[in-house]
């Protein structure tokens, strides 16, 4: 196990004088909080002996009937017995990868990807192998080179994981017909489809897609999550799985941790049931809108020529490529000089690639903050463009110097 490339960052981004756009934090300055702490103070009232007891490892059921018609927002029709809570989706993620691989297992990702996924999948000693994308997310020819390539090595695929909408780090939406053609890839080489969504219902424009969840034919887990759209504070996600996958994930919840926090569903049923939470997503849809506005409209105005971004349709990200020459990690202690933080796009592949690129958060940052962090970074590239141009490439930091950080959280 090492230490997340994102996880590293924290400490330098969270100082105050630094314009982070490093972290995937949800800003939950947006939320009702004072309607919250009643909810809390209520749990506790009404429904105490059971909120600070323990509980089912599989979740709560009233509070997995609530996801159900949350999930049905998306085109998911589910039942509530094929749900598992879990500790935040990540911990969907860990279960699913303890149940699934062994020590030299294949696991095929997206390139780049989630970087608590590979270390999720690394330490569970998995082969990890990147599968390319574009604007309309995963190639489907490179994932089925990907997939006849590891039977021809003597070693299935034992899943395909993607995060088909606003993908964490590309701001990339996988394209409708693109999710049929993985959908029959994984099917006709008889592999699971891991589909992560923790942002499906931040889309700021354009028109959503169908989950590959809803297409598929019982070969796909869905991974949902709370984070985004309510607390990550309360670490509520879950996965929703063929029944005899969701069973051994039950099983492996208990040998890990027994049983959730009753108390927390418990705050997060309540909610779900009595808070117009839709309107809140509305809500966070219109902030996180006009925050991802400003940081394209930023970049547009701002960035040296020969850089690149990609223009997501919601979530919390856009994907930077920077000049030939230009490396975003040895650029890292520049940018901190001046005082503002990003990820290296090295913490998102499992290969070492990704030096050129990087992953700019526009969540948490207020408008103005993100102009002026844009402003920031573009005096660091362009301090690195003329050191290129001296030089003909960026210098590595020196040895025992600054290491880059890592993403501050998901």
């Amino acid at each position: 196990m090492v230490a997340s490339e994102v996880r590293a960052l924290f400490a330098v981004a969270s100082r105050p004088e630094i314009v982070s756009l490093a972290g995937g934090m949800p800003n939950v300055s947006g939320l009702p909080l004072e309607q919250i702490g009643d909810m809390v103070k209520d749990v506790v009232t009404e429904e105490g002996p059971t909120a600070l007891q323990y509980g089912s490892a599989q979740g709560d059921p009233a509070l997995r009937e609530l996801l159900c018609d949350y999930m049905s927002l998306e085109g998911i029709d589910a039942a509530p017995d094929d749900i598992i809570v879990t500790v935040g989706s990540q911990q969907a993620l860990d279960l699913i990868t303890r149940v699934f691989v062994d020590p030299g297992d294949v696991v095929l990702t997206e390139a780049p990807t989630y970087v608590t996924a590979i270390n999720t999948f690394a330490a569970f000693q998995a082969d990890i192998r990147h599968v390319g994308m574009d604007d309309e997310g995963v190639i489907p020819e490179e994932l089925e080179e990907a997939l006849v390539r590891a039977q021809l090595d003597g070693r299935p695929v034992k899943f395909f994981y993607t995060i088909p909408n606003f993908q964490n780090p590309a701001g990339i939406t996988m394209s409708t017909e693109r999710r049929a053609k993985v959908i029959e890839a994984c099917e006709r080489h008889d592999v699971l489809i891991v589909e992560d969504n923790p942002y499906g219902l931040l889309r700021y424009d354009g028109e959503p897609r169908p989950t590959l969840y809803s297409q598929g034919s019982g070969n796909v887990v869905y991974l949902g999550s709370l984070s985004k759209t309510f607390s990550p504070g309360l670490r509520i996600g879950w996965a929703l799985a063929p029944s005899a996958v969701r069973a051994k994930l039950v099983l492996a919840a208990e040998s890990a941790m027994l049983s959730h926090s009753t108390f927390n569903q418990l705050v997060v049923r309540r909610y779900l049931r009595t808070f117009p939470w839709r309107e809140q997503i509305k809500t966070f849809n219109t902030m996180y809108g006009e925050r991802r506005d400003a940081m394209l409209s930023a970049l547009e105005a701002m960035m040296p020529a020969g850089c690149t971004w990609t223009r997501p349709e919601g979530g919390f990200f856009v994907w930077a490529t920077l000049p030939e020459g230009i490396d975003a990690k040895a650029m890292m202690p520049r940018a901190i000089g001046a005082r503002v933080a990003y990820v290296p796009g090295t913490g998102f592949y499992a290969d070492g690639r990704g030096r050129q690129s990087m992953r700019l958060s526009f969540c948490y940052p207020t408008p103005e903050q993100i102009r002026e962090g844009v402003r920031r970074l573009v005096t660091a590239i362009e301090g690195e463009l003329d050191l290129r141009d001296t030089f003909g490439t960026t210098l590595a930091p020196p040895a025992g110097g600054l290491q880059a950080p890592a993403p501050d959280l998901p």
